[in-house]
């Protein structure tokens, strides 16, 4: 069976964990041209306690791994203001800094804080924004990566992604028997919390497009299952358990129907599946591998992954069947899509001279450019904002998760000091409080 049919099952046989541990991430290419911005210390008023989380080092870390923004160090900074009359713009236009983030966390209520900030645009001397969001000491995290995304956008015209989560498939050896669990993080690897955990291998992951749950592959029964799994109660449902394969779980835009890999007459085809009364639609046809389904984020057409050329590469086909397009030509296998916000590009696994990198296709110009540089990487994931692609790579025989640019020109890796990880998907924007 081809490379590609055969992940949809791939057991992963040497991935030991150490459980619960942060996903550490180091910034391995920068971008030249960063613009500077300082993020002062913020103060806490008069109270003397000190607030649980660093808000204003979360916030500097979330610019400086945006690879647009250069947060100048602590130590380098010319003052420490925390009130608006305090700050002098000629010093920081000495400093070459272009934009300052001011602020202050004081605490009200039982356990409840407060995070106030202000941006500036140093050179023309005026603020840009400023907000004051509540925060409870356990949210101080999450509140941090949204005035990240606050900051984040008006200095870019962009919505920001930090504030969002990753999911991702670890496992270990405990006792002599491997665990798998099905994990989920802060966008920046913090607060990881396992969704499940099970005896058997995990893979797939997929967000629902509204954050709140996520489907996936198991094995728990001894035989692959699409499961969906309510990421605020733990509450599963098994959606595909048909003879032979059930993989490649894709939600519809809507969230109404998942498009499945099946072989339930005989041969892995595409079905789409009608989520409320579990109705199935037979999309493809032939004695090809049709695998790793994908919706367009105008719910219009479906991109897959098909050996029907001789190869595995990707093809579109409207979203109820029918005649498939061959979207790529260049390498000898393309797989694994996923479309950009936009819906103007494709993230996938590109293989060619037996290296597999991640690319991205234009679909307009039908450019193809390899992002990556590893030999092994493998499951592109867009960020819900299109700005960065995660992935998962090697590093010294070990399984991480590596992030680059959707330009190619940032690169930054998530690992831990000693395990592997793989599968990452990255989540829609959410409405969480």
């Amino acid at each position: 069976m081809k490379k590609f049919a055969i992940s949809l099952f791939y057991v992963f046989a040497c991935l030991p964990w150490l459980a619960h541990a942060a996903l550490t991430i180091e910034i391995t290419q920068g971008v030249d041209g960063a613009v500077p911005v300082a993020v002062v210390p913020f103060g806490n008023g008069a109270n003397r306690y000190t607030p649980p989380e660093d808000v204003s080092a979360i916030i500097a870390a979330d610019l400086a791994r945006s690879g647009r923004f250069a947060p100048v160090p602590v130590q380098n900074l010319v003052a420490r203001p925390v009130e608006i009359s305090e700050v002098r713009f000629q010093d920081w236009r000495t400093l070459g800094v272009e934009n300052l983030v001011i602020g202050k966390v004081e605490p009200y209520g039982d356990g409840q804080y407060r995070v106030q900030f202000r941006l500036f645009d140093v050179y023309r001397g005026r603020q840009i924004t400023g907000y004051s969001l509540p925060a409870p000491a356990d949210g101080l995290r999450y509140v941090a990566h949204r005035v990240s995304d606050i900051i984040y956008e008006a200095l870019t015209g962009q919505p920001g992604a930090f504030a969002t989560r990753i999911a991702y498939v670890i496992s270990e050896v405990v006792n002599g028997k491997k665990t798998y669990e099905l994990q989920l993080a802060d966008s920046d690897g913090y607060n990881p919390k396992t969704l499940l955990s099970s005896g058997q291998p995990l893979m797939s992951p997929a967000w629902s497009p509204d954050g709140g749950k996520l489907a996936y592959v198991s094995f728990e029964k001894h035989r692959a299952g699409v499961f969906i799994q309510d990421i605020a109660t733990g509450k599963r449902d098994e959606l595909a358990a048909f003879a032979g394969i059930n993989g490649a779980p894709a939600w519809s835009p809507d969230g109404r129907s998942m498009a499945v890999t099946l072989s339930r007459d005989g041969n892995p085809e595409i079905y789409s599946m009608r989520l409320s009364d579990r109705s199935l639609k037979r999309l493809t046809f032939g004695p090809s591998i049709d695998t790793e389904p994908v919706w367009s984020p105008d719910g219009r057409s479906i991109v897959f992954t098909s050996d029907r050329g001789g190869s595995p590469q990707l093809y579109r086909m409207p979203v109820d069947g029918g005649r498939a397009e061959r979207l790529t030509f260049e390498g000898s296998y393309n797989a694994s899509a996923d479309f950009s916000p936009d819906g103007e590009m494709l993230a996938m696994v590109h293989g060619e001279s037996g290296k597999y990198r991640i690319a991205t296709l234009d679909l307009d110009g039908g450019l193809l450019r390899v992002l990556s540089d590893g030999s092994l990487d493998e499951s592109p994931s867009f960020a819900p904002n299109g700005s960065m692609i995660i992935y998962a790579t090697e590093d010294g025989h070990r399984g991480v998760l590596a992030a680059v640019s959707s330009d190619g020109r940032f690169r930054q890796r998530f690992s831990l000091q000693q395990g592997n990880v793989r599968e990452p998907v990255w989540s829609p924007f959410e409405k969480r409080k």
